[in-house]
Protein backbone atom coordinates (compact mmCIF):
# COMPACT_ATOMS: atom_id res chain seq x y z
CA UNK A 1 0.00 0.00 0.00
CA UNK A 2 2.82 2.74 1.04
CA UNK A 3 4.85 1.88 -1.66
CA UNK A 4 2.12 2.59 -3.85
CA UNK A 5 0.98 5.83 -2.41
CA UNK A 6 4.97 6.93 -2.59
CA UNK A 7 5.42 5.43 -6.49
CA UNK A 8 3.93 9.80 -7.75
CA UNK A 9 7.14 12.34 -8.47
CA UNK A 10 5.14 14.79 -5.90
CA UNK A 11 6.58 14.12 -2.32
CA UNK A 12 3.04 13.44 -0.89
CA UNK A 13 4.18 15.09 2.57
CA UNK A 14 5.86 18.02 1.33
CA UNK A 15 10.06 18.36 1.25
CA UNK A 16 10.35 20.38 4.64
CA UNK A 17 10.33 18.94 8.06
CA UNK A 18 7.27 18.42 10.35
CA UNK A 19 6.74 21.68 12.90
CA UNK A 20 6.76 19.97 15.79
CA UNK A 21 10.69 18.84 14.26
CA UNK A 22 11.60 22.16 13.59
CA UNK A 23 10.52 23.36 17.49
CA UNK A 24 11.83 20.36 18.90
CA UNK A 25 15.13 19.61 17.75
CA UNK A 26 17.21 21.86 19.44
CA UNK A 27 16.95 19.46 22.51
CA UNK A 28 19.11 16.97 20.98
CA UNK A 29 22.83 17.46 21.43
CA UNK A 30 24.71 19.02 18.85
CA UNK A 31 25.76 16.29 16.25
CA UNK A 32 23.70 13.27 17.76
CA UNK A 33 22.86 9.91 16.26
CA UNK A 34 19.14 10.39 15.41
CA UNK A 35 17.14 7.21 14.50
CA UNK A 36 13.90 8.39 12.15
CA UNK A 37 11.49 5.86 12.21
CA UNK A 38 9.29 5.21 9.32
CA UNK A 39 10.76 8.08 7.59
CA UNK A 40 8.66 8.30 3.95
CA UNK A 41 10.25 10.11 1.18
CA UNK A 42 12.83 12.35 3.54
CA UNK A 43 11.55 15.51 4.92
CA UNK A 44 12.56 15.10 8.23
CA UNK A 45 15.66 13.06 8.25
CA UNK A 46 17.45 15.28 5.33
CA UNK A 47 16.40 18.59 7.51
CA UNK A 48 17.87 16.71 10.65
CA UNK A 49 20.92 15.76 8.58
CA UNK A 50 21.52 19.63 7.59
CA UNK A 51 21.54 20.70 11.10
CA UNK A 52 24.59 18.65 11.31
CA UNK A 53 23.08 15.56 13.03
CA UNK A 54 24.25 12.11 12.02
CA UNK A 55 21.11 10.47 10.91
CA UNK A 56 20.29 6.72 10.23
CA UNK A 57 16.21 6.69 8.71
CA UNK A 58 14.15 3.42 7.80
CA UNK A 59 11.14 2.94 5.87
CA UNK A 60 9.60 -0.22 4.48
CA UNK A 61 8.28 1.40 0.91
CA UNK A 62 11.00 1.83 -1.84
CA UNK A 63 9.18 4.53 -3.66
CA UNK A 64 9.85 6.91 -0.34
CA UNK A 65 13.35 6.05 -0.26
CA UNK A 66 13.70 6.36 -3.78
CA UNK A 67 12.74 10.06 -3.01
CA UNK A 68 14.11 10.47 0.27
CA UNK A 69 17.88 9.61 -1.22
CA UNK A 70 16.92 12.14 -4.03
CA UNK A 71 15.94 14.88 -1.39
CA UNK A 72 19.49 13.85 0.10
CA UNK A 73 21.31 14.34 -2.66
CA UNK A 74 19.59 18.06 -3.88
CA UNK A 75 20.39 19.13 -0.37
CA UNK A 76 23.65 18.31 -0.22
CA UNK A 77 23.45 15.85 2.81
CA UNK A 78 24.20 12.70 3.95
CA UNK A 79 21.67 10.01 5.69
CA UNK A 80 22.51 6.83 6.50
CA UNK A 81 18.70 5.15 4.75
CA UNK A 82 17.97 1.55 5.74
CA UNK A 83 14.90 -0.51 3.18
CA UNK A 84 13.59 -2.10 6.26
CA UNK A 85 10.00 -3.57 7.60
CA UNK A 86 9.44 -1.67 11.00
CA UNK A 87 8.20 -4.79 12.84
CA UNK A 88 11.82 -6.26 11.96
CA UNK A 89 14.20 -3.38 13.17
CA UNK A 90 16.92 -3.88 15.27
CA UNK A 91 16.08 -1.73 18.09
CA UNK A 92 19.34 -3.14 19.82
CA UNK A 93 21.91 -2.49 17.06
CA UNK A 94 23.34 0.71 18.76
CA UNK A 95 22.58 3.51 21.09
CA UNK A 96 20.71 6.78 19.47
CA UNK A 97 21.33 10.21 21.10
CA UNK A 98 17.26 10.61 20.00
CA UNK A 99 14.99 8.37 18.02
CA UNK A 100 11.93 10.64 16.36
CA UNK A 101 8.71 9.15 14.77
CA UNK A 102 6.86 11.45 12.87
CA UNK A 103 3.26 10.14 12.06
CA UNK A 104 3.69 6.85 12.25
CA UNK A 105 0.45 5.47 13.49
CA UNK A 106 -0.64 3.25 10.37
CA UNK A 107 -0.33 0.03 12.53
CA UNK A 108 -2.94 -1.46 14.93
CA UNK A 109 -2.49 -0.84 18.64
CA UNK A 110 -0.68 -3.92 19.47
CA UNK A 111 1.78 -3.16 16.23
CA UNK A 112 2.27 0.30 18.06
CA UNK A 113 2.95 -0.76 21.20
CA UNK A 114 6.01 -2.66 20.14
CA UNK A 115 7.51 -0.24 17.84
CA UNK A 116 7.03 2.50 21.06
CA UNK A 117 8.94 -0.09 23.26
CA UNK A 118 11.38 -0.64 20.37
CA UNK A 119 12.13 3.04 20.30
CA UNK A 120 12.62 3.20 24.28
CA UNK A 121 15.24 0.48 23.53
CA UNK A 122 16.82 2.22 20.82
CA UNK A 123 17.85 4.74 23.21
CA UNK A 124 21.14 5.38 24.53
CA UNK A 125 20.81 6.31 28.79
CA UNK A 126 19.50 10.13 28.28
CA UNK A 127 18.80 9.89 25.01
CA UNK A 128 15.79 12.03 23.77
CA UNK A 129 12.68 10.33 22.30
CA UNK A 130 10.41 12.66 19.75
CA UNK A 131 6.85 11.07 18.86
CA UNK A 132 4.04 13.41 16.95
CA UNK A 133 0.90 11.83 15.60
CA UNK A 134 -2.56 12.49 15.37
CA UNK A 135 -5.53 12.65 18.25
CA UNK A 136 -8.66 10.82 17.94
CA UNK A 137 -10.78 14.12 16.86
CA UNK A 138 -8.15 14.49 13.33
CA UNK A 139 -10.50 11.53 11.67
CA UNK A 140 -13.23 14.27 11.69
CA UNK A 141 -11.02 16.84 10.08
CA UNK A 142 -10.65 14.27 7.25
CA UNK A 143 -7.19 16.33 6.87
CA UNK A 144 -4.35 13.18 6.83
CA UNK A 145 -4.13 10.21 9.06
CA UNK A 146 -5.67 6.75 9.26
CA UNK A 147 -9.15 6.52 9.44
CA UNK A 148 -9.48 4.33 12.73
CA UNK A 149 -9.33 6.71 15.42
CA UNK A 150 -8.28 3.51 17.80
CA UNK A 151 -4.86 4.08 15.96
CA UNK A 152 -4.50 7.89 17.13
CA UNK A 153 -2.77 8.85 20.35
CA UNK A 154 -3.88 10.43 23.33
CA UNK A 155 -1.76 12.25 26.24
CA UNK A 156 -3.20 9.40 28.70
CA UNK A 157 -2.18 6.57 26.45
CA UNK A 158 1.37 8.28 25.95
CA UNK A 159 1.97 8.98 29.46
CA UNK A 160 0.95 5.04 30.12
CA UNK A 161 3.23 3.98 27.14
CA UNK A 162 6.24 6.24 28.58
CA UNK A 163 5.94 6.03 32.45
CA UNK A 164 9.05 4.98 32.88
CA UNK A 165 10.45 8.20 30.95
CA UNK A 166 10.58 11.62 31.74
CA UNK A 167 8.08 13.28 30.08
CA UNK A 168 9.74 16.73 28.90
CA UNK A 169 6.53 17.75 27.14
CA UNK A 170 3.45 16.26 26.30
CA UNK A 171 0.66 18.59 24.89
CA UNK A 172 -2.98 17.66 22.62
CA UNK A 173 -4.00 20.66 20.44
CA UNK A 174 -5.00 21.62 17.31
CA UNK A 175 -2.88 23.56 13.79
CA UNK A 176 -3.04 24.17 10.81
CA UNK A 177 -0.70 22.02 8.47
CA UNK A 178 0.39 21.99 5.11
CA UNK A 179 2.53 19.46 4.54
CA UNK A 180 1.94 18.32 0.98
CA UNK A 181 -1.06 16.97 -0.40
CA UNK A 182 -0.93 14.05 2.91
CA UNK A 183 -0.97 16.72 5.16
CA UNK A 184 -3.37 19.80 4.63
CA UNK A 185 -5.37 21.88 6.81
CA UNK A 186 -6.88 21.80 10.55
CA UNK A 187 -5.29 18.61 12.16
CA UNK A 188 -5.60 17.33 15.92
CA UNK A 189 -1.70 16.78 17.22
CA UNK A 190 -0.55 14.76 20.03
CA UNK A 191 3.20 16.11 21.21
CA UNK A 192 5.67 13.67 23.12
CA UNK A 193 9.35 14.19 23.96
CA UNK A 194 10.83 12.19 26.41
CA UNK A 195 13.85 11.28 28.39
CA UNK A 196 15.37 7.93 28.30
CA UNK A 197 16.19 7.73 32.18
CA UNK A 198 19.91 7.89 32.77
Amino acid sequence: MWNRRFAGEDYLYGTEPAAFLRREAGRIAPGGRVLSVAEGEGRNAVWLAAQGFEVTAMDGAPNALAKARRLAAARGVTVDFHLADIALWDWEAAPFDAVIGIFIQFAPRAVQDRIMAGMKRALRPGGLLLLHGFAPRQVGYGTGGPPDPDQMYTEALLRDRFADFEILELRDYDAEIAEGPGHSGRAALVDLVARRPA
